[in-house]
C-alpha cells in the first residue's frame, strides 16, 4: 500500500512535468543526436578495478575518462530507487533475498564492497570493506550536472512505477535537456514497453534498446525477447522499429561460450538506419580495437582507462 501511495503521489507531482515536456518534445519534432562522438560507458562504474554500484567504483569513472557512468536501478519495497544489477542483494553484498522485498534502511545495512575483497583478492582494498548501496537520488546528489549517467530499467514489469520515479528525479536535478544532444542521461532497457513508455512521457531523452542473442535449444541464434531477428538475418525493417522509439542499440558481441554474435555488417546496417550501437561489456583490448575498426559509437567496459588507452592509439 506504501508503493502504490507513493507512486501516486509521484505521478500528481510531476505529470505536468512530464506532459510539458512530451509535448515540447513534439513540437520540436526530431532532434539531431552527434554519432560522431564515440562513447567510453563505464559499465557499474569502473567495476573491473573497485566494487560495482559503489561509490568507490563511481568515484573512479571520470578518473579513468569515461564519457557515461552505466546505472543499472532497482526499487525497493518502500519505493525508493537504488542502484544495483541483480534483482536479489546475495552476490554483490552480505545478505539475502529479493530488492522489492527490503526496504530502504534494510539496504543500506548491507555491506556492499567485502565481496570485491574475497573474489579479487589482487584488487582489494580495506576502503571497499562497509562500501554501502547508494540510492539514484544520492548518484545525483553527489555528481550532479558534473557526470552523465547511462540508466537501465532493470525488471520493469517487477516494478510498476520505477519509469514514473525515475523521470522524476532526472527533472528534479536538472539532467533532461530540451533535446537530445543536451540531455545528461540516457535510458537503456532490454523492455521494449519500457522504452516506448518513457519515450512517450519525454521525447527528450535518447534511449537504448538493449539486446541479447544466444543459441536456442536447436542451437540457432536467437534474440531472447523478439525484437529482431538473429544478426546474420536483421533486416531494415527490424531497426527501422527500433527508431521510432530508441536512438540506438546496445547487443551483446558474444555469447556465453566467447563465439563472436555479431560482425561488421550487422553493425554497419544498424548505423545505415540511423542508430547508434554501443555493444557490452567489452574488457579486453583486441575486442575494443575490432568494434572500433567495425564502427561502434560506444561501448561499454568495466575497464574505462582500458578503452580510453585504446582510443588513444587512434
Amino acid at each position: 500500500m506504501r508503493k502504490i501511495i507513493s507512486v501516486l503521489v509521484i505521478f500528481f507531482m510531476t505529470g505536468s512535468i512530464f506532459a510539458g515536456g512530451a509535448v515540447h518534445a513534439k513540437a520540436e519534432g526530431k532532434h539531431e543526436w552527434n554519432t560522431n562522438k564515440f562513447l567510453n560507458i563505464a559499465h557499474r562504474g569502473a567495476s573491473g578495478h573497485a566494487p560495482e554500484h559503489t561509490f568507490a567504483s563511481y568515484d573512479l569513472v571520470k578518473k579513468m575518462k569515461a564519457d557515461y557512468l552505466e546505472l543499472d536501478i532497482q526499487l525497493t519495497k518502500d519505493g525508493q530507487l537504488i542502484a544495483m544489477h541483480d534483482t536479489a542483494v546475495d552476490r554483490t553484498t552480505n545478505g539475502t533475498g529479493e530488492v522489492r522485498d527490503k526496504t530502504l534502511s534494510e539496504i543500506k545495512s548491507l555491506d556492499a564492497g567485502s565481496w570485491f575483497n574475497k573474489a579479487y583478492p589482487e584488487k582489494a582494498k580495506q576502503e571497499y570493506v562497509g562500501q554501502k548501496v547508494p540510492t539514484l537520488e544520492e548518484i545525483f546528489q553527489k555528481y550532479g550536472r558534473s557526470m552523465k549517467y547511462y540508466i537501465e530499467t532493470k525488471s520493469p514489469d517487477v516494478y510498476p512505477g520505477m519509469e514514473e520515479n525515475l523521470l522524476a528525479l532526472l527533472q528534479k536535478y536538472n539532467l533532461v535537456g530540451q533535446n537530445m544532444s543536451s540531455s545528461r542521461v540516457m535510458i537503456q532497457s532490454f523492455s521494449k514497453d519500457s522504452l516506448k513508455k518513457i519515450h512517450s512521457m519525454n521525447e527528450n531523452i535518447p534511449l537504448v534498446q538493449l539486446l541479447w542473442y544466444y543459441p536456442n535449444e536447436n542451437n540457432e541464434i536467437v534474440e531472447w525477447s523478439g525484437i529482431t531477428h538473429e544478426p546474420k538475418s536483421v533486416t531494415n525493417d527490424d531497426f527501422q522499429e527500433i527508431k521510432k522509439y530508441a536512438a540506438g542499440i546496445g547487443p551483446n558481441l558474444r555469447n556465453d561460450n566467447g563465439e563472436l554474435i555479431i560482425d561488421e555488417s550487422y553493425m554497419k546496417m544498424a548505423r545505415k538506419n540511423g542508430l547508434l550501437i554501443h555493444p557490452y561489456t567489452i574488457n579486453e583490448k583486441p575486442d575494443m580495437r575490432l568494434l572500433i575498426k567495425w564502427g561502434a559509437t560506444g561501448m561499454f567496459t568495466n575497464y574505462p582507462d582500458r578503452l580510453h588507452s585504446v582510443l588513444k592509439e587512434k
